[in-house]
């Protein structure tokens, strides 16, 4: 059951993972990202997204630990750039990376882009990270169903996240489908089409409805199309209102509304095309 910003669900390991978190995707390194995620935790956020290449990952830790919150309820994710794949560079990274959060785990590592050419290695690297104990779980992110056919061959452990550009104008339900076949639990970024749907009529018309904001419907409408989200703010105010989506629902008429809004649309980089050299 979805309840409030701390549920969880149950990825293919058992891990207990927020439906619901801050991302820090270009969130200043420096008292912006120590602000906006101490605000999060404040608010009752419990997961919080990075990566090496948000160059942020001293300031979310710095932010875990002025906190006052309990390491063990939180759930941290980073990523390993591009230019770190491969198996022993994967490895150092994760070090490097651990040693920026001042962290003794991390909850979730995940391979950022799938550079054809690497992702193999990068995930024998992190089937040891997860097999020493040093994360607890391990998935890819931008990974489209060939990527994923192809990791699947040789993986003797399965991604149990894939975090993509996700929004009601990119549904990606093929790759959803795809996933939840497999045991993957997908994860949205850019859940909010970097405000590319923020005048939305048909959004604007179910916000109304249930007097909520465009953000909050979208929002909603991730969760209740088990997708598990973590929209970007470095206001505080953003950060309370974003997270004020368990106490409605949206009929399955207005999901539906919502998933005809699909054009593949994105605003991001394709994975084809990103850097994959």
């Amino acid at each position: 059951m979805m309840m409030n910003l701390k549920s969880t669900t149950k990825l293919a390991k058992g891990v207990e993972m927020p439906w619901f978190g801050l991302g820090v995707f270009k969130v200043q390194e420096g008292q912006e990202v120590v602000d906006s995620v101490k605000a999060a935790i404040k608010a009752g956020y419990r997961s919080i997204d990075t990566a090496t290449v948000y160059g942020n990952e001293e300031g979310v830790g710095q932010a875990i630990r002025e906190s006052g919150v309990a390491r063990d309820e939180l759930f941290i994710t980073t990523k390993v750039w591009n230019n770190d794949q491969g198996y022993d560079s994967t490895l150092a990274a994760f070090d490097l990376s651990l040693s920026k959060l001042g962290l003794d785990y991390v909850d979730l590592y995940l391979v950022h882009w799938p550079i054809r050419a690497k992702y193999k290695d990068t995930w024998r690297a992190l089937e040891k990270l997860y097999a020493d104990g040093k994360v607890r779980a391990i998935g890819v992110s931008n990974f489209q169903i060939d990527h994923l056919e192809d990791l699947l061959t040789e993986a003797k452990v399965k991604p149990m996240v894939n975090q993509v550009e996700l929004h009601p104008l990119l549904s990606q339900l093929e790759l959803r489908e795809f996933c939840r076949a497999q045991g993957i639990q997908i994860e949205a970024w850019a859940p909010l089409a970097q405000g590319h749907l923020l005048d939305n009529e048909v959004i604007a018309e179910i916000a109304e409805r249930h007097n909520k904001t465009l953000p909050q419907v979208i929002l909603r409408w991730d969760l209740q199309n088990g997708i598990v989200t973590i929209p970007k703010s470095v206001k505080e105010e953003r950060i309370i209102a974003n997270a004020d989506i368990f106490n409605f629902e949206l009929s399955e008429d207005e999901i539906s509304r919502i998933n005809a809004l699909n054009n593949n649309q994105r605003f991001g980089s394709h994975p084809d095309r990103f850097n994959n050299e």
